[in-house]
């Protein structure tokens, strides 16, 4: 008699999610269960840091414009932890403060707009699906060769 092997279940990715914006936590959080993550929604940056020390979390995305706390003091406080997480940040000033990744300590930043759902999903997926970062490679691929052949 045949028996069949139980397949694993997929791995559900646990996302936390921060937004001092009632409206911007709930449409972020539903655009993400949708596809299938498991969203942990904080409305503050102190609670967040409070569920990130009691919980495991995949992937972080925060607002950057947050009462008493900036999202990049809480992504600050967060690589201090646990250095390697993916992290995006969503904001409304991307352009006019000229955030980027290398400013925010951020992944990927993604400015709000009409497409922001759409590159929020793709950007999710496409972190945690990368390949996990390797210890010493926080510089760009360009500047570690610029450095390598500088030793030389």
């Amino acid at each position: 008699m045949r028996t069949l092997k139980a397949e694993r279940p997929a791995k559900v990715f646990r996302i936390l999610l921060v937004d001092d914006n009632k409206h911007g936590l709930i449409i972020r959080k539903s655009v993400l269960e949708e596809q299938g993550y498991k969203v942990f929604p904080c409305s503050s940056p102190e609670d967040a840091l409070i569920e990130f020390n009691q919980q495991e979390f995949d992937l972080i995305v925060t607002d950057y414009r947050m009462p008493r706390m900036t999202g990049i003091e809480l992504i600050s406080a967060i690589r201090a932890i646990r250095p390697s997480i993916p992290i995006v940040l969503v904001s409304g000033v991307v352009d006019v403060l000229g955030l980027d990744e290398k400013a925010t300590g951020a992944d990927i930043v993604i400015p709000k707009s009409s497409t922001e759902a759409t590159h929020l999903v793709r950007a999710v997926k496409r972190l945690l699906t990368a390949a996990p970062k390797k210890p010493g490679r926080s510089q760009p691929a360009t500047k570690r060769a610029k450095d390598h052949v500088a030793a030389k």
